[in-house]
């Protein structure tokens, strides 16, 4: 009773995140039913602003640039080209404890980009997976989460960092932390390293989530259809 991963696309198939949204959500909603199997959907994404629950309207990007809403946990951040986007859509046990499903993320994290020559880890009171303060500058954020959980499913998931223009960062606070940087495994460690190249890996680690008594393992009674990813592309391939 593995977890189902789905690439949808990846450079230069970037994924629109609204029509991405739609399709987390049709997961979700199989995965409830019992119709398909939990889920991991893999990705980068078209350039995007989205803002969780708890942004703020000083937060947003100081050029006007728009905002995509979400439910999910958190604050304003971007995701793009070069970050590797994943999606675990999956039931959790009972009792749900969704800030444990946060941590298992971030350590889940911490282990693929130390294979890649990055030593990260944790900060106290923030989510996500960091680059701690050293002679190259502060506290530096390399990977977001910010989980939704509906009738006891996840969506939304994490965002990390890999070969991305941080620049888009500037325009925003991220995460509505003012005091620390952000960066990227390619920047850490003076070499491209793209999503891509992390993918394989990062779903290797993820499959350790089937094994953590987090997650309400099943498989549907029937094989659930392919996903439809027609769509999905649509501003990247316009562009082309």
């Amino acid at each position: 009773m593995a977890l189902h991963f789905e690439r949808l696309g990846f450079n230069p198939d970037f994924v629109d995140y609204r029509a991405c949204l739609d399709l987390q959500q049709q997961v979700h909603d199989e995965v409830l039913a019992g119709t398909r199997g939990n889920s991991v959907l893999l990705l980068e994404h078209d350039p995007v602003y989205t803002a969780g629950r708890r942004a703020e309207a000083s937060e947003y990007p100081y050029d006007g640039t728009p905002v995509v809403p979400i439910g999910r946990g958190g604050k304003i951040t971007y995701h793009g080209p070069g970050m590797l986007v994943g999606y675990p859509i999956v039931r959790l046990a009972v009792p749900i404890q969704p800030v444990k499903m946060v941590r298992l993320l971030e350590q889940i994290i911490i282990a693929v980009v130390a294979d890649f020559g990055v030593q990260a880890g944790t900060v106290e009171g923030r989510s996500g997976a960091w680059v701690r303060a050293d002679s190259r500058g502060p506290d530096r954020k390399l990977a977001a989460i910010g989980l939704q959980v509906s009738r006891k499913v996840t969506m939304h998931g994490f965002a990390l960092n890999c070969s991305n223009d941080l620049r888009p960062f500037g325009k925003i606070i991220p995460c509505g932390i003012s005091d620390a940087g952000v960066t990227s495994i390619s920047q850490e460690v003076s070499r491209e390293v793209k999503p891509a190249d992390v993918v394989e890996r990062m779903e290797l680690e993820l499959a350790s989530l089937e094994n953590a008594g987090i997650i309400d393992s099943f498989e549907p009674a029937t094989a659930a259809a392919p996903l439809d990813l027609s769509g999905l592309h649509g501003l990247s391939h316009a562009a082309n």
